[in-house]
This record gives structure tokens, sequence and C-alpha cells, in this order.
């Protein structure tokens, strides 16, 4: 079974889910291979979108996300940063032909807009096979086995060893739900908005600013750590939103004069700053 992920860590944590876990009541194969892992980490929720994932648009703004998190400039990080784009297109590729051989795909996703935005466009690139493919919806909450409850915004929040216990949630998508993703996906790449966010129940194109009343509620004339600033807006508000976006969009506001930096330092999340 190959299992198909949109994000770095959600499919880290699957790579070790599928090595931990044996025996196929579990729904996973007894002989496990990273291969059979795929992660399309493309960010389809920021951006451009009429342009290819394989282009260099996406290319560059991949690298310009992850790329806020270097100290200094450290060569070997980068290199690995710029190669980020490469991967993901060999990783479609190598889906590709996992389909056209008949492989079964198991695809796990969430409302979080970047996983909703990859189960789209994966459903209007892959129309023209007549294979069967499965998904697993993170759901909105769990109720583990010492009866406490525990949410989750993306599949990049759970445990490696918890991810056997949602197969229960795995369902087959028929051929009339993969054509309406992908019309979905043509709604969206028709609209094209700076952002694509799931508002009440439905992925929407939305303006680039759409998230920043996020920051103006947490940031003062007390001068705070980036990263603090950051780390509390994700801890109150799980929008499934990368903390590259609110980076993207401090940095915007230190351009124009509306935030400024108290005290610098070559990671820009190490850096403090407050209203100016």
């Amino acid at each position: 079974m190959i299992e198909v992920l949109f994000g770095e860590s959600e499919a880290g944590a699957m790579r070790v889910a599928k090595a931990i876990i044996s025996g196929k009541a579990d729904g996973f194969t007894s002989v496990w291979t990273a291969e059979e892992v795929i992660c399309l980490g493309f960010l389809l929720d920021i951006g451009n979108i009429k342009e290819d994932v394989g282009s260099e648009y996406r290319k560059h703004l991949i690298y310009s996300m992850y790329a806020q998190e270097q100290w200094g400039k450290d060569e070997k990080m980068n290199a690995e940063l710029m190669r980020l784009h490469a991967h993901y297109c060999n990783e479609m590729k190598r889906l590709r032909t996992y389909w056209a051989n008949g492989e079964a795909i198991r695809v796990w996703y969430s409302d979080a807009p970047y996983s909703r935005c990859g189960l789209y466009h994966l459903c209007a690139s892959l129309q023209e096979y007549r294979n069967e493919i499965s998904v697993v919806k993170l759901p909105e909450y769990k109720v583990r086995s010492d009866d406490s409850i525990i949410s989750y915004s993306n599949w990049g929040e759970v445990a490696p060893e918890e991810f056997a216990g949602f197969l229960s949630y795995e369902k087959k998508l028929s051929k009339e739900e993969i054509r309406m993703y992908a019309i979905l996906w043509s709604a969206l790449q028709e609209d094209n908005s700076p952002l694509r966010a799931f508002i009440n129940g439905k992925l929407t194109g939305v303006a680039e600013d759409f998230y920043d009343f996020l920051i103006w509620e947490k940031i003062t004339r007390k001068p705070i750590k980036e990263a603090g600033l950051i780390g509390d807006i994700l801890g109150k508000n799980q929008l499934g939103v990368g903390d590259w976006w609110y980076a993207k969009r401090i940095d915007y506001f230190i351009q124009i004069g509306k935030i400024k930096i108290v005290e610098d330092s070559e990671n820009d999340y190490a850096r403090t700053i407050c209203l100016a």
C-alpha cells in the first residue's frame, strides 16, 4: 500500500509508523520500506496555483517559506532547501508510476488548507487513471483509551504509533468524488487567490492579509521574540497554517514600517520585535 501525505512532518511520522507496526491486521504491510511513503509538500494553499507544481515559481515559493528558519548562511542547509522542490516533483513521478502499475494508494488528509489543496490537486492530476483510491480523513477529535479527548489540526500532530488507530476511518473514493474534487480544484485555480483557507466546511480563496488579524491580536509595543509570537498564534489558533506564513507576513510588516526589529538575528525567528 502506497501512503500519500502532504507535509514533511506527517510523512516522516508515517515512515516511522510503518516501521514499528507489523502485521496486515493493522492495515500496514508486514514488509516495510520507506519507498511506500510519498510526500507531496507543494504548499498549494499558498500562491499562484495556475502555475504547474513543477514550475520555477513553485520552487522559489517553497524555498522562500522554509529558508526563513535558517541561521545565517548555512550552505548545506541551503542546498537541501533548494532540492526540496525537485524532491516533491520526483515524488509525484513515483506516485504516477505506482498508479500506472496498479498499486493501491491511500491518501491521508485533513482540513488543513495545504492538505485539502493537496487532495484536490491529486484528484485532478490522476483523473486519467482508473485505479481505486482510498483516503483517511483526520477526524475533528479522537477519544483515547484513558477516556481523554485529543483534537488535531493536521496529521503532523499525530504520533507514529497512533496512525494505525485511524485506519477505521479509511474509505474508498468513488469516481464521482474524485471528479468532484478535481472540479473544485479547477474552480480554485480559476479564482487563483493569494491564499486558500478552509471556511465553514469549504476550501475558499482568500486575500493575502486573511490571517493578519492574528498577528495584530498578539503583538504589542513590548518586545518579544518572533518565535514566541508565532508560537503563541499557533498554540491558540489551530487553522492548519504553517509558522512560515506568519513569519513571511511579519517580515512584510517590518519592511513597510508597521513592526520594528528591537534586536536583530541571523535567524528571523530569533530576532526581537514589537509594534513600530
